[in-house]
């Protein structure tokens, strides 16, 4: 019962907390309305076109990459922290998960997930028939 009461008690501090925060917060801003106040703006550039372009799908890929490799370092790291406790059976493990990240890389690289030039745009072309600029 005194886990209950527990997490109880530290419910109603974070609502608490949060909510003289907010409180707190809304009360000492600035009001002010201005014309410009509720435009948009990037690093203190105007806007310039609309938020709904289209990108490549190559971002998204690059992006994708970039969180299972850097995912894949985290795990690197936590093993380098616990190293001596987990001895041989811990190193055999970290070099499988190398090389079984290497490979993947080299899957990716093998396969042009990273070439996205106009060597591949041309090779598109010629694959699919079209043609143009």
């Amino acid at each position: 019962m005194s886990a209950i009461l527990s997490l109880a008690v530290y419910f109603v501090v974070v609502v608490g907390l949060i909510s003289v925060l907010m409180a707190v917060t809304h009360l000492s801003g600035e009001r002010h309305f201005e014309r410009g106040t509720g435009v948009p703006y990037e690093s203190g550039v105007p806007i310039t076109g609309s938020a709904r372009m289209r990108f490549s799908a190559d971002f998204y890929l690059v992006a994708m990459f970039f969180v299972i490799f850097d995912i894949s370092a985290v795990y690197l790291f936590a093993w380098a922290v616990s190293v001596r406790e987990l001895g041989w059976p811990g190193y055999v493990a970290a070099v499988v998960f190398m090389v079984e990240t290497a490979a993947g890389l080299a899957y990716l690289w093998r396969s042009g997930a990273f070439d996205w030039g106009a060597r591949r745009l041309r090779e598109h072309r010629e694959r699919h028939g079209m043609t143009g600029a």
